[in-house]
């Protein structure tokens, strides 16, 4: 671990490499270009759905542990609006309409185990889609609108609207992660479970390709 860096800045440097540009590649690439569909933005939150659901039942757990319930509050969670995006988007039954995909249902499993027994894990996760969400959320939002004519509905997830000032929110994240009683070894376990999720983010954007290849085959 580089001593000179605070926890933070180590995670930010060493997981930088993990934003591969392939990550945006098809799926992601054509969403954002215009290249995609209505049906394709569904199914993206769709399986943020399952990714949250798993991330927020872990952090009910976590909530009486010490080091990781510094990291959680109310304001984070996101599954009401994911709820209120896809009942605008699919319609009051949605649940009987999405699926996880094999990423996903992975992805899920890996939040459970680790978070059943590993502060440390669960805050590498919470961090992971937390951080990453929040920061490219509110422009994928603005993206959205635009292209398919929403207003707030159907976008709710992505605008973090419990959230006034990400960036001072983020800046406080990572003092805490900062201020976390973890040793090098723990903080390199955290550091491996972090590229952990970012490998699921980016293999659940190419299951989201081959979904959309078969949905319109």
């Amino acid at each position: 671990m580089n001593a000179v860096l605070p926890f933070s800045a180590a995670l930010r440097e060493r997981s930088s490499s993990a934003h591969s540009p392939h990550e945006c590649d098809g799926f992601m690439t054509d969403l954002l270009t215009g290249a995609g569909t209505r049906d394709d933005y569904i199914a993206l939150i769709a399986q943020h759905w399952f990714l949250y659901a798993a991330l927020e039942e872990a952090s009910a757990r976590m909530r009486t542990d010490p080091v990781a319930s510094v990291f959680l509050g109310d304001k984070l969670s996101r599954l009401p609006a994911l709820e209120a995006d896809l009942a605008f988007l699919i319609g009051p039954h949605w649940r009987d309409e999405i699926r996880p995909l094999p990423t996903t249902q992975a992805y899920v499993s890996r939040i459970r185990r680790v978070a059943a027994t590993w502060p440390g894990g669960f805050v590498a996760h919470h961090y992971t889609r937390l951080l990453g969400d929040l920061s490219g959320g509110p422009s994928i939002g603005r993206l959205m609108q635009r292209r398919f004519g929403f207003e707030t509905n159907g976008i709710g997830f992505l605008l973090f609207g419990d959230i006034a000032d990400p960036k001072a929110f983020k800046s406080v994240y990572r003092e805490q992660l900062d201020a976390a009683p973890w040793d090098d070894a723990e903080k390199e376990r955290v550091i491996a479970e972090v590229l952990v999720a970012y490998r699921f983010t980016t293999e659940l954007f190419a299951d989201l390709t081959r979904a959309k290849a078969h949905r319109i085959a």
